[in-house]
């Protein structure tokens, strides 16, 4: 991966998560360009990391190896009719992380042809390299641009392939969408422990190390996670008291009926993107 070149289409935080995380990979500033219509972001971006930096798209991307979509996915349609002469000229090997664009679609806007184009579903952790992306390779990717793409977003966090491109759909809703899920499960139990006594500067810190602790020891640990939280529940103790609530709510139910929310969306996102072009 250090001697290929990458162009990221787009210089905002996911574009900047991925260059902080392939320079901490000893991958050379020089083999990376940025695209980016806002002077003030290209400045940014080549002080901080010295990396190349175009307002044009085409002309950063034209010597790419890989082309990295990281524009919103409403305006991804535009950004790649104006990448189509180049990729279809130099066949590149083509990352999109923009939420809900199909592949189809992507290579229907590139041009048409056997495009390799692989769709990642990352994560705003992906910021401090603790991210999980989802990937789908789409037909035409070979074993070494998988490889390459992998290696890509690994630099960010844990990368994990799915075989069907509908499952992205529940990617976004699982991992993509999740930090708010976790974000708005830690506001509650802060605000809840304040209402009932806690100082304020003590909720947040206790709600925020026990998230930390809960995850680290599940993904450090072999156990499923329903063994660790009966390790956990002694009977007749707090945790039990705490968890019959949590079941007398229906907590699996309202969980699901929150992916199968954020995976409808996605699923409609594609569909109106797809159908307004």
């Amino acid at each position: 991966m250090k001697d290929v070149n990458i162009a990221f289409i787009g210089g905002g935080n996911m574009a900047t998560s991925l260059i902080g995380g392939l320079l901490a990979d000893h991958v050379s500033p020089a083999r990376l360009c940025v695209a980016d219509r806002d002077p003030a972001q290209r400045e940014r971006l080549a002080a901080q990391f010295g990396v190349r930096t175009s307002e044009d798209n085409a002309t950063c991307a034209e010597d790419a190896d890989v082309i990295v979509l990281a524009v919103k996915p409403q305006v991804l349609h535009g950004v790649c009719e104006g990448l189509a002469d180049s990729v279809r000229r130099n066949r590149p090997l083509v990352i999109s992380v923009a939420a809900g664009v199909r592949t189809d679609s992507l290579r229907r806007w590139l041009g048409g042809g056997d495009i390799a184009i692989v769709r990642a579903m990352p994560n705003t952790p992906a910021l401090l390299q603790s991210g999980a992306t989802g990937l789908f390779a789409g037909a035409g990717v070979s074993e070494e641009q998988r490889d390459l793409a992998e290696a890509i977003l690994r630099a960010t966090g844990l990368t994990l392939w799915v075989d069907d491109e509908a499952q992205m759909d529940i990617v976004t809703a699982l991992s993509g969408s999740g930090p708010a899920y976790f974000f708005r499960i830690m506001e509650g139990l802060e605000k809840a422990a304040i209402a009932q006594g806690l100082p304020a500067q003590a909720a947040r810190l206790l709600t925020l190390q026990t998230a930390l602790g809960a995850a680290r020891m599940a993904m450090e640990s072999r156990e499923a996670i329903a063994t660790l939280r009966e390790r956990v529940t002694s009977p007749g103790g707090t945790t039990e008291q705490g968890l019959l609530a949590l079941e007398d709510a229906d907590i699996d139910a309202l969980l699901g009926q929150v992916l199968k929310a954020a995976r409808d969306r996605s699923a409609a996102l594609a569909k109106l993107l797809d159908e307004k072009t």
